[in-house]
């Protein structure tokens, strides 16, 4: 396949992986397309720096990327226990009596100043750009910065673009698609109400096309959201856009082995093969903003009428990043905190990511010939 991302980044298929897992995204690159490693996981810059020199090394010298969690504003920021400070009383009651009733265990030896959730702050994501760009410098093999909550600071789009490094952005709207082209953003992720984690208001087939229309000729649009097949990865093409943006299709591949207790499909590959297209839910109460989440027990205990209403970022994810570490080690696919989009009705069958990019190519191939024939 040939567009223009494909002829940039120097891969086989414009088809652009967000995972959490390093193995993962170590697989996508190999087989072709570009994966992007989520840092928001990364409490430590040593953390990531590790775990980059691991993908260094099991990459093939192919290029890949790391999307990172950064507003444009650097906003005024304590430390965590400060930022403690500011969660109310009845949230954390809240929290630990749902937790109780849906029977999850507390952890052994478990610290609430410690609990996995730094790197939704600014000053971690920071760090987060500062070991990426050194690998960038080191290796030349990271080529793609993307943020999930859209234009990065500008020092961060200079940074970036110093060290041969394109910037890429999420947009939910044409007006913020707009914004991101002016601030100096290479590549706009559109992404529809379908998809998994932070997501906006407009339809995929919608948004797909008024973006690469508000944009013209001065960035790439990646189709993000609702695109788990062949079929799908064509539409997005046949709408303009230059390749697609994949985040939930990865979750149930062979190589994913974030949360795993022992062989088998994880405790949310389980929940996640289980799931229906119908099986999901957008809400604030994974990070305070709005995300496509999976719907469990623990989405509807925050649907109930005594539930609070979630907190603004980044306290929620402070409210809810130890129950989240207790969750992921209950073991219960009922009570899981996964993002997920619309396509996870699609994830039947734990499949390594070469067969899972295959199996795209094979199937846009025949949409393409289809579409073809009607000409």
């Amino acid at each position: 396949m040939r567009t223009e991302l494909t002829e940039r980044f120097g891969i086989e298929y414009p088809i652009f992986g967000f995972t959490p897992s390093e193995d993962v995204a170590a697989a996508i690159s190999r087989a072709g397309g570009l994966g992007v490693l989520g840092c928001v996981r990364f409490n430590e810059a040593e953390e990531l720096d590790k775990v980059l020199e691991w993908m260094h090394e099991n990459t093939d010298g192919k290029p890949f990327g790391v999307d990172i969690v950064m507003p444009a504003k650097i906003p005024t920021e304590g430390s965590k226990v400060d930022l403690d400070t500011m969660i109310p009383p009845e949230h954390r009651a809240f929290v630990e009596r749902t937790l109780d009733e849906l029977g999850v265990p507390k952890l052994e030896g478990e610290n609430r100043v410690n609990t996995g959730v730094l790197g939704w702050l600014h000053s971690v994501a920071r760090s987060h750009v500062d070991v990426a760009m050194e690998h960038a410098r080191k290796y030349g093999q990271i080529k793609l910065i993307a943020n999930a909550l859209g234009s990065p600071p500008a020092d961060v789009i200079d940074i970036s673009h110093q060290n041969g490094v394109a910037v890429a952005a999420l947009a939910g709207a044409k007006e913020h698609a707009l914004h991101h082209v002016e601030a100096g953003v290479d590549i706009v992720i559109a992404q529809g109400y379908e998809g998994g984690g932070h997501t906006g208001e407009v339809t995929s087939m919608i948004l797909w096309p008024e973006l690469v229309d508000a944009v013209g000729d001065t960035a790439p649009v990646l189709a993000a959201g609702g695109v788990g097949s062949g079929r799908q990865m064509a539409a997005a093409i046949a709408l303009g856009a230059q390749g697609v943006w994949m985040g939930t299709y990865w979750l149930t591949a062979a190589e994913y082995k974030l949360g795993a207790h022992g062989d088998g499909p994880s405790t949310i590959q389980q929940a996640l093969l289980a799931a229906t297209s119908r099986d999901t839910v957008r809400r604030r109460i994974y990070s305070g903003k709005p995300a496509r989440l999976l719907k469990t027990k623990w989405t509807d205990a925050w649907d109930a009428p005594n539930a609070p209403e979630p907190l603004p970022m980044p306290l929620q994810n402070l409210l809810v990043g130890q129950a989240h570490a207790r969750i992921s080690q209950a073991d219960d696919p009922e009570v899981v905190a996964m993002p997920a989009g619309q396509i996870v009705g699609r994830l039947n069958a734990i499949t390594p990511v070469e067969e899972l990019i295959a199996d795209l190519v094979n199937e846009y191939k025949e949409a393409a010939s289809r579409l073809d024939k009607t000409l």
